[in-house]
């Protein structure tokens, strides 16, 4: 048998550090480009006369087109293993990004969004792929250096609105084609390497026959409950943080009075203390267990998103940045969760979990921005502290001993 036959690196295999660290530069560049689209709102809100659901909807644009695509290109990459759709998926999101800077109406908008919406859903599952092969034995750790990047990445957002497209404009997202150009070239030298270990599925008979349920200790039933749960902790999880990133500026804005630029920081502390709860969730979790560090992480943000709609300016600064730190661990350890209850099926289960991120995350922008037109915005904030509540669920997965160490 080739030495990568099977889908998954076993136990003893090294950590390979400079694909980790590569493709975590790539999801920093890619989701930077991304975060120029909620940086960009309060421009657009005043450019355009948007209303709060119109900007909701550039959200879901982008979000659901991800969301769709995702599992469909991690089924298929399953099946198929295709390295150098690596590069091309970031292709598709440098078409957008020159759309979005020269956009001059709202549906051109949406239309550039949608492209980097596909651009996502080819990069994302195929590259939580490559930090499953490249993991060895440190799967939470893998997992957390490939999301650190895409965290770190989507941080920037707020600062580029205080620092770029408020003084230069809507057409300054051009500058981001470098960032684009920059991943395509990192893209093709992590597959190559991905190529270089001639992988194969996983083959389909040692999935069927029932070995991976025996081996897990659980039944379907019990994998189709802990899938459940995963998929609702998730969606508390991406509601919750889009909630923050999309609206919480205008929040800021129109409860506190303060201006674009200030209200911006706040929005990026939220960020990059998630960017650093997602470096610190997949080691803990590695060390501490999976299902003890997702307690911690879903449920330990709910006194603080609670409290956060009622505090003043100086509490609003330190609860944005508990909530963001505490909540942003969960989701490197869903993914890794998720692939060991499910084995053999990697491309699926990223896609999947990718796609249901990016698909609630729009979905929720949409709504929360029609129930901001309608009620205010207070209302969201207050509406959206409830949502880590949803971590209680955890209590229902399955111990991690239950499931099969690989």
């Amino acid at each position: 048998m080739n030495k990568a036959a099977a889908i998954k690196p076993t136990a003893q295999a090294l950590t390979v550090y400079p694909i980790l660290f590569a493709i975590s530069m790539v999801h920093l560049l890619n989701d930077t480009m991304q975060s120029a689209i909620p940086a960009l709102f309060p421009i657009l809100r005043d450019s355009l006369a948007l209303s709060y659901g119109q900007i909701g909807w550039i959200s879901f644009a982008m979000n659901i087109t991800a969301s769709v695509f995702q599992p469909l290109v991690g089924l298929y990459s399953d099946i198929r293993p295709r390295p150098y759709i690596l590069p091309l998926g970031v292709c598709f999101t440098l078409v957008g990004v020159v759309m979005l800077a020269y956009a001059p109406a709202y549906s051109i908008i949406l239309l550039a969004v949608a492209c980097i919406g596909l651009g996502s859903s080819v990069f994302h599952p195929e590259s939580s792929r490559v930090a499953y092969l490249a993991a060895g034995a440190r799967r939470g750790l893998a997992q957390s250096i490939f999301q650190v990047g895409g965290n770190i990445g989507t941080s920037l957002g707020p600062l580029m609105t205080a620092l770029i497209f408020i003084p230069l404009g809507q057409r300054s997202v051009v500058w981001f084609a470098f960032a684009a150009i920059a991943a395509i070239i990192i893209q093709f030298f992590v597959a190559r390497w991905y190529a270089s270990l001639n992988v194969q599925p996983r083959p389909r008979r040692v999935i069927q026959n029932g070995e991976d349920a025996k081996k897990s200790g659980l039944s379907k039933r019990k994998v189709g409950l802990a899938i459940s749960v995963l998929v609702l902790l998730l969606f508390s999880k991406n509601v919750y943080s889009i909630s923050i990133s999309s609206f919480y500026a205008f929040f800021m804005m129109d409860h506190y009075g303060v201006g674009k630029s200030a209200a911006q920081w706040y929005v990026f502390a939220f960020l990059a203390a998630a960017a650093v709860g997602t470096f610190f969730g997949g080691p803990m979790a590695d060390r501490y267990g999976r299902k003890n560090i997702i307690w911690l992480s879903i449920l330990g943000a709910a006194p603080f998103s609670l409290l956060l709609p009622y505090a003043n300016l100086f509490w609003s600064g330190v609860l944005v940045v508990l909530a963001g730190f505490i909540m942003s661990s969960s989701f490197s350890i869903i993914v890794v969760y998720a692939q060991e209850l499910l084995p053999g099926k990697v491309g699926l289960v990223s896609g999947l979990f990718f796609g249901l991120s990016f698909g609630l995350g729009g979905l929720g922008s949409a709504v929360l921005g029609h129930f901001a037109d309608q009620s205010g915005i207070l209302f969201i904030m207050q509406l959206c502290s409830f949502l880590p509540l949803i971590g209680l669920l955890t209590v229902l997965l399955p111990k991690d001993e239950a499931l099969r160490s690989a």
